[in-house]
């Protein structure tokens, strides 16, 4: 990797700097309408305008930086029946496009599992998909592991 190649890191939101936090909420703000300019929504949040001009494009939710990429969950399921079905049934809901899929043999009542998928189509947020993911009766543990 050159220097000139940015890094990117997923980061949890309470582990950001106040500065980045309220710069992402002030760009939601401008997003939604709830600040009809950059200086309205800086005085809501509490930022100097210096301050989100500096962080603005450096900052983004995971949904917007997934949108029309390819997805990569691990996932711990129980060895249920249906289980990994009902998984696959949710993205193709959301209208994901479902890559690859690798399951290990079930261990001590649960399985490994990876699935790749495309959100170019993806009806909602990624974090909602996600969301409803993790609430699919079976699955101990999600975790995205990757996105390109």
């Amino acid at each position: 990797m050159t220097d000139s190649q940015d890094k990117f890191y997923l980061v949890q939101e309470n582990v950001l700097p106040q500065v980045l936090r309220k710069t992402a909420m002030a760009k939601e703000m401008l997003k939604k309408g709830n600040a009809r300019t950059i200086n309205e929504a800086v005085q809501a949040v509490g930022i100097s305008r210096g301050a989100f001009y500096k962080y603005r494009d450096f900052i983004f939710p995971f949904r917007e930086a997934s949108k029309g990429k390819i997805i990569t969950v691990a996932l711990i399921l129980e060895h249920t029946s249906g289980v990994l079905s009902e998984v696959l049934k949710a993205i193709a809901t959301a209208r994901g496009n479902v890559l690859t899929i690798n399951q290990g043999i079930p261990l001590q009542g649960v399985a490994n599992a990876s699935i790749s998928f495309e959100t170019a189509n993806l009806h909602g947020d990624v974090d909602d998909l996600l969301l409803l993911l993790s609430r699919v009766p079976g699955v101990q543990k999600l975790e995205v592991v990757g996105h390109t």
